[in-house]
């Protein structure tokens, strides 16, 4: 595949770096000399030096070939032109496009991305991608990830196994066993920072880090068995009041009415224009970095610090001294992937990388075949997948235990007909389920290859 990416940033790196990695034929358009020549030494890409919806850069770049644009410079509006001057002038099938203002996004103005007036095929909005991820983290406290797949039916969630975790040491397929109507598949593990599939043989240790596919309605149940049992919030605390904190404080406001919200705001003018935007919320002007400032805030008796400033230092900071002066659980967002190990070391439960939320949603539009939804964990060590079987799919009318499935994949679940099934060797893949499974980053080809769109289809 052709790929064409404008911006080469945080999230432009991340993307190129995926896709390089898998052998597609990447350029890459910036208007940074330092920025291309870092992806250029780095990456097998292509970088050019130039403004992403300029004609002749996109020209030079590749656009008449390109089969796909992914437009994520830093401004909304030059993504916006970069998609229709690849769509107006070179045709490209696929446009995505990174829009980070609300206002292109409210309802009444739908009608603004279609083809018929800028025609861009997938918006993606990181505000609201990281807003949705903290209100999962935050509805599930014993969890450091939560990912939705199939209609919001299914979850993958990441949990630590503590020393006090009842499961420690028992092989997996004991586990079906000792709760025979859990319908829970543990698809990976992470151990002393090494990434692999589990097998039924396999014991869960202390210190491992566990990522199980159940049922919406059996998550919390399943959280318990690993020893967490952790109650929702109901005292937050939120650090930063910029796009993503504000959307968060919204929607606690509307979800969760017993939630007592206070937010933290660095700027005054901003900390005016946000408390007249809220209601329920007491909004407080200062640095959450101040001592005096927490204390105003009551951060002693507080269920959770959330800090979603856009600087990573003052997150993990915010968050340590919360957790000194009583604060029970803390989440902070980090758009530095190299912290992420780091912080929780330090005592913070969780962590959110807009970066990797942001790949992630555009990794579903580049998988070939009929990927519904990717979520990638571990910095790209492995990606949980949803995918839709058609007839042709190797997968479709054999038990799975005479499939010859690679090492580095495990079925976690299957959606048939709004209904969530726990596979085991005895399930048989029916034409239309849709499947949620977790492959190595080795293993992705094949997952691609199992639900690829057959000639034979037509």
């Amino acid at each position: 595949m052709k790929v064409l990416i404008c911006g080469a940033g945080q999230v432009g790196f991340g993307i190129a770096e995926r896709l390089s990695a898998e052998e597609n034929d990447v350029s890459i358009i910036d208007n940074s000399p330092g920025l291309i020549q870092r992806v250029s030494d780095m990456l097998d890409v292509r970088g050019f030096v130039g403004h992403g919806s300029h004609p002749d850069v996109l020209d030079e770049a590749g656009a008449p070939d390109a089969d796909m644009i992914i437009a994520v410079t830093l401004h909304d509006e030059v993504n916006m032109v970069a998609c229709q001057v690849a769509h107006s002038l070179f045709n490209i099938p696929t446009k995505i496009a990174r829009v980070r203002s609300q206002s292109y996004l409210e309802s009444h103005w739908r009608d603004l991305f279609s083809r018929e007036h800028m025609p861009i095929d997938v918006i993606i909005s990181p505000e609201i991608e990281v807003g949705d991820m903290v209100l999962r983290r935050l509805s599930l406290p014993g969890a450091f990830e939560t990912v939705s797949f199939g209609d919001g039916l299914i979850s993958v969630v990441g949990v630590t196994c503590e020393e006090d975790c009842p499961v420690v040491d028992t092989p997996l397929k004991q586990l079906t066993e000792l709760f025979p109507d859990l319908p829970v598949v543990v698809v990976a593990v992470v151990r002393e920072g090494q990434l692999f599939v589990p097998r039924g043989a396999d014991q869960l240790l202390a210190g491992d880090d566990a990522y199980f596919v159940a049922p919406n309605d059996q998550v919390e149940r399943t959280l318990k068995i690993f020893g967490h049992d952790e109650e929702q919030a109901r005292r937050v605390i939120i650090a930063g009041g910029g796009n993503i904190g504000l959307y968060v404080a919204k929607r606690l406001e509307d979800l969760h009415t017993a939630v007592r919200l206070k937010l933290i705001e660095a700027e005054r003018e901003r900390a005016v224009e946000i408390a007249e935007e809220l209601n329920k919320t007491v909004v407080l002007n200062g640095s959450a970095l101040e001592e005096d400032v927490l204390k105003e805030a009551d951060v002693t008796n507080a269920d959770t610090m959330v800090a979603l400033t856009n600087d990573d230092q003052v997150n993990i900071l915010s968050c340590i001294m919360a957790d000194r002066l009583g604060c029970e659980r803390s989440l902070c967002l980090l758009n530095n992937t190299s912290y992420t190990d780091m912080v929780r070391s330090l005592g913070i439960e969780a962590s959110i990388n807009p970066r990797a939320i942001t790949v992630s949603r555009i990794l579903q539009h580049v998988r070939r075949g009929r990927i519904r939804a990717v979520h990638s964990i571990q910095n790209g060590a492995g990606e949980v997948i949803e995918a839709e079987a058609l007839e042709t799919s190797p997968l479709v009318g054999k038990p799975l235990k005479d499939i010859d499935l690679p090492d580095g994949l495990r079925i976690g679940a299957i959606l048939r007909e709004g209904e969530v099934r726990i596979p085991d060797g005895t399930t048989e893949i029916l034409a239309h389920d849709r499947v949620v499974m977790f492959a190595t980053a080795e293993n992705v080809h094949d997952v691609e290859q199992m639900f690829r769109v057959s000639l034979e289809f037509f």
